[in-house]
């Protein structure tokens, strides 16, 4: 059996393996645009156009939250910005006092018991919160509901593992390896595939949430297009656990049948690809659409770094597939092979971060 049509959610709880304590990575990111985004906001958001009039709820959602701090910390920088915003055009003229609503959207599985619980002590004075189980490939909250919507580092987690991928008679078939590194042209179509419809789907569903002129934040990772995913040191990385699973199925641990039937949803488009995706929906202009790149690239990460930071968004993935016994020994091994065999960092070929905002026509 495939993983298809499964959701992963990052690692819950709060221990050492879990996404909260393994995401910094990812909040290097969001740091990085924070005061492009409140730039924007406060030259182009119109308050009077956006809310109705006597209308004193702006709504904000997160979609793929996960279990934060990132979350929480996206949220918080909207928020402030959209109150300085009203503070300044209240000087002009009067507006209704604001209050902030945040949908925290991921799937059903997500743990959203830690998500509430570890919420920021000050969130009851700064806004009602709501959680939104759901995948956000489909409609999940009402329509002309959401002023402000944002996602970081989700969008390349696809809907489900393309058709054939799994399956040994196709051309498409992706043999022992568990991701799309670009070594397979076949398999590579697959997964291009994929994503364009569910960025269609994804892009189609926002569109409805958002009332006209609202915004919709998105940022993550894309490839120059001359780059592929073997070549970069994330794509190394995903490689070695897969030569590390072949390594337990020599030892017995798992076996080969499994990893062959194993390929991970996720797929990070080229920028051409990404652009063409978001133009073909015609359902928002795009307000901004540039390119950084990793505030951390610059920096050697270290081995302990790299092990965690995989293990908190894939061990749910491989504890589904191949049981929740492999994981503490997948880890161990594939720290142990980055300690014999570092990424070299500096012959890696780079992604890019991208970094867009969309206004709902």
């Amino acid at each position: 059996m495939s993983t298809s049509s499964q959701s992963y959610p990052m690692s819950g709880g709060d221990d050492q393996h879990s996404y909260i304590h393994n995401s910094s990575y990812q909040k290097a990111v969001i740091d990085g645009v924070e005061e492009k985004a409140r730039q924007y906001i406060l030259e182009k958001i119109d308050l009077l156009y956006l809310m109705k009039p006597d209308h004193s709820t702006f709504t904000i959602a997160d979609y793929g939250c996960s279990i934060g701090p990132n979350t929480f910390h996206a949220v918080q920088s909207i928020i402030d910005t959209v109150k300085l915003k009203h503070m300044k055009e209240s000087q002009e003229i009067s507006l209704v006092p604001l209050k902030f609503q945040v949908c925290f959207n991921d799937q059903a599985n997500n743990d959203f018991n830690t998500l509430f619980r570890t919420l920021p002590p000050s969130f009851d004075q700064e806004y009602f919160s709501v959680g939104v189980p759901g995948s956000f490939y489909g409609r999940v909250l009402p329509r002309n509901s959401i002023h402000i919507g944002h996602t970081s580092y989700t969008t390349h987690w696809l809907s489900k593992v393309p058709e054939h991928v799994c399956d040994k008679k196709s051309l498409a078939w992706n043999k022992t390896f568990i991701h799309c590194n670009n070594l397979i042209e076949e398999v590579t179509q697959a997964y291009k595939v994929q994503f364009t419809k569910d960025m269609s789907v994804f892009l189609k569903a926002r569109a409805e949430e958002l009332v006209p002129g609202g915004l919709m934040i998105a940022l993550g990772e894309c490839f120059p297009d001359d780059v592929a995913m073997y070549e970069t040191w994330s794509g190394i990385v995903v490689d070695t656990i897969g030569d590390c699973l072949l390594d337990m199925a020599t030892s017995g641990v798992t076996t080969l049948e499994k990893i062959e039937l194993f390929s991970m949803p996720v797929y990070f488009p080229q920028y051409s690809e990404l652009k063409r995706a978001i133009e073909q929906n015609g359902s928002f202009t795009i307000e901004m659409m540039e390119t950084t790149r990793h505030p951390l690239e610059a920096m050697q990460l270290t081995n302990d770094f790299i092990t965690s930071m995989f293990r908190a968004f894939l061990s749910t993935m491989i504890e589904k597939h191949f049981g929740d016994a492999v994981v503490d020994e997948l880890f161990d091994q594939l720290a142990k092979k980055l300690l014999k065999h570092p990424i070299d960092f500096e012959k890696c070929k780079k992604k890019m971060v991208y970094y867009i905002i969309l206004k709902r026509k």
